[in-house]
């Protein structure tokens, strides 16, 4: 596997006993919602159009239900979309490019915005004005910090906000009012703010636009996009985890686990720092962090139980990923991290 394919969680060992290398609620899985995904009914195929899903997630959001795509997952909404821009203009009825369409992507983030934009021959743009798809993910990962290179106009490309961490922000605030939020495209996964990574379902909001004449070239991305969208993008599971997730009892949850993270966060810190590890600084419940010298990241995954996500995928050697986990897994990594300092553990 390529390094751009690197992902955290589960490996050839199976689940670690402490795992930072997910940027999983650490307070999950929600009960409500892991009772809901439990009791779902896959003996049968679920509603082909997703009425019923549909207009449970527009009403949450408070947009109409034309709005609102369905996905397998973040990812496969990234490679579908990638896919759109990449075919030819005229099929569209848009101007003919004399060059392969551009994506912008952040200067450190998600593999698959690469991946995807590779498998599909988009060209990389120097900046987001120049590029037909601009990808922002806001808490950004791996960092957990604000975008900043936006286009001048959010409705001229494509803008793709990926908001797979918003519901986990602990600090800070968007960089988007809830008006700009609508004029660009929002992708929501939210399996991981509910603790349940292994169910993959997503959804985005599509913009809405006041001239008619954008308003329709919106309506003609929808139609597009759900063109080239597979039948049964979601699973019973997925359908579940979607329905809970617009339901006030989740949500009051969710608010509830929020003070916990912020307490976890600064004590897990306060431990690296106290290690001498160099912090990024993070909005979300998880952090960049360096250690003081290397470290023998397979010693500590085979021997202690417990993985780190290696950032050199996201274009940062040397620095690791650590989503914010509870005070025993914080005792057992302060322990690990002990023993690693002995010379003898040390890998240089």
């Amino acid at each position: 596997m390529s390094a751009d394919r690197t992902h955290g969680g589960c490996d050839a060992l199976g689940v670690p006993q402490h795992d930072f290398s997910t940027n999983s609620n650490a307070c999950g899985p929600c009960p409500v919602a892991l009772a809901a995904v439990q009791a779902a009914n896959a003996s049968h195929y679920p509603d082909a159009s997703y009425a019923d899903l549909r207009a449970r997630l527009a009403d949450f959001h408070g947009v109409a239900q034309v709005r609102v795509l369905l996905a397998g997952s973040a990812s496969e909404f990234i490679f579908r979309i990638s896919a759109w821009v990449a075919q030819g203009q005229t099929a569209r009825g848009e101007p003919m490019l004399c060059h392969a369409p551009a994506v912008s992507l952040p200067e450190h983030g998600y593999g698959d915005y690469r991946h995807a934009a590779q498998a599909w021959g988009l060209a990389l743009a120097t900046q987001p004005d120049h590029a037909q798809l601009v990808w922002a993910c806001e808490p950004s990962s791996p960092l957990g910090q604000a975008h900043h290179d936006w286009p001048t106009d959010l409705m001229g490309p494509l803008v793709v906000h990926d908001s797979a961490y918003a519901p986990l922000r602990l600090s800070g605030r968007p960089s988007l009012n809830a008006a700009q939020r609508d004029q660009v495209w929002q992708l929501f996964s939210p399996n991981k703010a509910l603790g349940l990574p292994g169910v993959r379902a997503a959804y985005v909001i599509a913009p809405c636009a006041l001239q008619k004449s954008v308003q329709r070239q919106i309506e003609q991305k929808i139609s597009g996009l759900n063109r080239l969208a597979p039948s049964w993008p979601l699973g019973a599971h997925g359908v579940a985890l979607l329905h809970a997730w617009a339901s006030p009892p989740v949500q009051a949850w969710l608010a509830q686990c929020l003070p916990t993270l912020r307490v976890w966060k600064s004590r897990q810190m306060t431990l690296l720092e106290n290690l001498g590890w160099q912090l990024q600084p993070s909005e979300a419940n998880f952090v960049c962090a360096k250690p003081p010298q290397p470290l023998d990241l397979v010693a500590l995954r085979a021997v202690h139980g417990i993985k780190l996500r290696d950032c050199a995928s996201f274009g940062l050697p040397g620095w690791l990923r650590l989503g914010v986990l509870g005070p025993q897994a914080q005792a057992a990594l302060a322990q690990a991290l002990a023993s690693l300092s002995q010379p003898a553990g040390v890998s240089i």
